[in-house]
């Protein structure tokens, strides 16, 4: 049978345009819908613009430090709206880029939603198009809990688009976005409170970088509330807000940010016209080669709740191209030792296991531990600490994880993601020479196991 297309991709984000891009590359025909923005969440209400209101957040630490420095400054003001704006005009740069990166590589954009009718059909703006292959790459949505007055909550989304910054802020949830967000908010001034319903935040992270961080947090004056969750939201007289926890106390704030988990976006998709089946979590299931119980199906990114990393998808989408469309360069995606990093402030970098999961994989194991107050903080009265860590297999020598909470870690842990992709060994971070002075030197000079 002959098909419009032989890639119909429903989706612009990371892992759909990457997808896209190479197979047009290899020669397929291939056809992208895309109904909010090029891009996806990272470009335009994820990553990019976070990182961008982590850097104006950060002004904040350099104006404190600068005096330590000789700098006499006058007192800063800090106008949102310039940085929105601004932030507006790189994401529309960026969107720009996307649109030309798919057009360019000869990629049909078709700009509107996408709905699947069959296995090998997919409906847009009313107009018909079959495909021998459907890839869905539709990413997550934020999700607020369900509870009386859920509507006056933000999430990300709203949050890089409010029109001023709020004077008081309640941040709820755990995970690395409410962390960040908090971080962000304090940062440019707002009285901010992070709830979380657990005991400590970052489920999953190691726990020597969980706690770190919370010592850390709570010297800069960011109110941490843990075993604490909002029962109910009430819009006060004044058009602030009243939370109602559970536990009966009332807080006052004039925004309330949820971070409290992404569902996977499949509304209005058209699955049940097809033999697609979610998992017990509500994404799409697939097996290693990404295919979903519809043979003529695929799934990447967000949408499969697999490693929900933007690098992660775009792995993903070069793996669908190339084993569709060059399958002799088809590799599967490697999804140990992935790095990642945390922009909280101070921020997080950590690979590999950390050493809870190494205990319970049931390896023997040496800890290497180190805080240090910066270098560049001497001349201040800054008194924040840097931690780094090494989980290490005691018996093999192998360096098993590599954790850091302080400035610059996601650019430190970078190249130790390569370290430990090729296998090294804690002999071998020993006999490399650091680069001196530096923060990342502390890697390859911790000599003694702390336990």
């Amino acid at each position: 049978m002959a098909y419009d297309f032989d890639l119909f991709v429903i989706g612009a984000g990371s892992g759909g345009v990457r997808a896209a891009r190479f197979a047009a590359g290899f020669g397929a025909k291939v056809a992208v819908a895309e109904s909010r923005y090029l891009g996806g969440t990272c470009v335009n209400v994820g990553c990019v613009p976070k990182k961008l209101l982590v850097y104006g957040a950060h002004v904040a630490d350099e104006l404190e430090q600068a005096a330590g420095f000789g700098w006499t400054l006058e007192e800063g003001h800090f106008d949102w709206g310039t940085l929105i704006a601004n932030k507006n005009r790189e994401i529309e740069r960026l969107n720009g880029i996307y649109r030309n990166l798919l057009v360019n590589s000869g990629v049909t954009l078709l700009q509107g939603h996408a709905r699947i009718t069959g296995a090998h059909e997919v409906e847009v703006e009313g107009q018909r198009y079959s495909a021998e292959h459907i890839l869905i790459a539709t990413g997550g949505w934020p999700q607020v809990p369900d509870i009386p007055g859920k509507e006056l909550a933000i999430t990300s989304n709203e949050a890089f688009y409010l029109k001023e910054l709020p004077r008081r802020v309640l941040v709820v949830g755990g995970g690395y976005i409410a962390v960040e967000f908090a971080g962000i908010f304090q940062g440019l001034g707002a009285d901010t409170t992070l709830l979380y319903r657990g005991d400590l935040f970052l489920r999953g992270f190691d726990g020597s970088v969980r706690t770190h961080l919370k010592e850390e947090l709570q010297k800069r004056g960011l109110d941490l509330q843990f075993n604490a969750d909002i029962q109910r939201i009430d819009q006060q007289a004044d058009g602030s807000l009243k939370a109602t926890l559970k536990d009966g106390r009332e807080l006052f704030a004039d925004c309330v940010f949820y971070a409290t988990g992404r569902r996977p976006m499949l509304d209005n998709l058209g699955l049940e016209n097809t033999g697609v089946e979610l998992d017990d979590r509500g994404f799409i299931r697939v097996d290693d080669q990404y295919q979903t119980t519809e043979p003529s199906i695929i799934a990447i990114g967000d949408v499969i709740g697999r490693v929900q990393l933007t690098p992660v998808a775009l792995a993903e989408g070069m793996a669908v191209a190339r084993r569709l469309f060059k399958p002799e360069q088809y590799r599967p995606v490697d999804y140990q030792n992935i790095p990642t990093a945390v922009f909280s402030q101070p921020p997080i970098g950590t690979v590999g296991l950390t050493e809870e999961q190494a205990l319970e994989a049931g390896h023997k194991v040496q800890i290497f531990e180190s805080r240090f107050r910066a270098m560049k903080l001497t001349l201040t009265d800054i008194q924040e600490k840097t931690l780094m860590k090494l989980v290490v297999d005691a018996e093999t020598d192998k360096v098993l994880g590599c954790h850091m909470v302080g400035p610059d870690a996601g650019e430190i842990i970078q190249g130790l993601g390569v370290a430990l992709k090729a296998g090294a060994t804690k002999q071998q971070f020993d006999e490399t020479i650091g680069v001196h002075p530096t923060a990342a030197e502390e890697f390859v000079t911790m000599r003694t196991a702390t336990r």
